[in-house]
């Protein structure tokens, strides 16, 4: 009989090249899902009013699509443990201006790498996500009562 072998590293990516944006600008969006299961990260890229919440949901997803073709994994099992983006090529232009001179145009690309990891093939190690912001725990904290000179209040 076949024996199913488990993958010792329990991987897979998904890279987009020469995407037509600033490398801040989708560092600003890719560090809000770094660490977040699949499925939050979806919800997540599909409410963000950036333009690079688009190109990013397209790698996450197709980054999915090659866990579950290559290793048969579940989407309720992916979390994002490597997401990078890094600096591609820029195309230089020159606009005609007035009086006969030119006005550089720098147009700026970037790489992004999307590393999908599929918790229950590896037991070995424990993952923490991240949790979700808007559940914070409020503590009491103690402000001075300017009025009073010295006495408390509390503040949840």
């Amino acid at each position: 009989m076949y024996q199913v072998l488990r993958n010792k590293n329990p991987e897979v990516y998904a890279l987009g090249r020469h995407i037509s944006m600033s490398a801040d600008k989708a560092r600003r969006v890719i560090d809000q899902i770094r660490g977040r299961s699949y499925e939050e990260t979806l919800m997540i890229l599909e409410l963000m009013p950036y333009r690079a919440g688009y190109p990013i949901f397209k790698l996450v997803y197709s980054a999915a699509a090659n866990a579950s073709y290559t290793m048969d994994s579940n989407e309720a099992n992916l979390v994002i443990s490597k997401a990078e983006v890094n600096e591609g090529t820029t195309v230089k232009k020159f606009k005609p201006r007035a009086r006969g001179r030119s006005y550089p145009i720098k147009r700026t690309t970037c790489h992004i790498t999307i590393v999908l990891k599929d918790i229950s093939l590896d037991d070995s190690e424990f993952y923490l996500l991240k949790k979700p912001r808007w559940k914070k725990n409020y503590t009491a904290m103690a402000y001075y009562d300017l009025h009073n000179r010295g006495g408390l209040w509390d503040k949840k």
